[in-house]
C-alpha cells in the first residue's frame, strides 16, 4: 500500500472513532434515576451526582508555610553504617525555641 492510502485510512478511522453523543447523561432505556433519599428535597440529575464532594476535594483555605523555619535534628537520619547518638536530656540548644522579638 501507498502511505498516503495508509494516512487516509488512519484519519478515516480517527474520525469515525471520534464520533459520539456529546450530551447529558440519561440512564438506558427500561431503568430510571436512584429514588430520592429520605429528606432530599430536589431531584437528583447527572450533573449533580457526577459533582464531586467537598469531602472528596477538598478546597485549600490556607497557606501550607506561612514562614521559614529551621528544621530539628532528626535521631534517625543518619548514614549507613553509624549508630544513633543516645539521646541526653541536658544537651539542649538554648538558641532553640526562643521566640522571635
Amino acid at each position: 500500500m501507498k502511505p498516503a492510502r495508509i494516512s487516509f485510512i488512519i484519519g478515516v478511522a480517527m474520525c469515525v472513532a471520534g464520533c459520539g453523543k456529546v450530551g447529558d447523561l440519561e440512564p438506558r432505556t427500561g431503568n430510571s434515576m436512584p429514588p430520592q433519599a429520605y429528606g432530599q428535597t430536589t431531584d437528583q440529575t447527572a450533573k449533580i451526582l457526577t459533582t464531586p464532594s467537598v469531602q472528596a476535594r477538598p478546597g485549600r483555605t490556607d497557606e501550607l508555610l506561612k514562614r521559614s523555619e529551621r528544621r530539628e535534628d532528626d535521631p534517625f537520619d543518619i548514614p549507613p553504617g553509624q549508630e544513633p547518638k543516645p539521646f541526653d536530656p541536658e544537651q539542649t540548644d538554648s538558641s532553640e525555641k526562643t521566640p522571635p522579638k
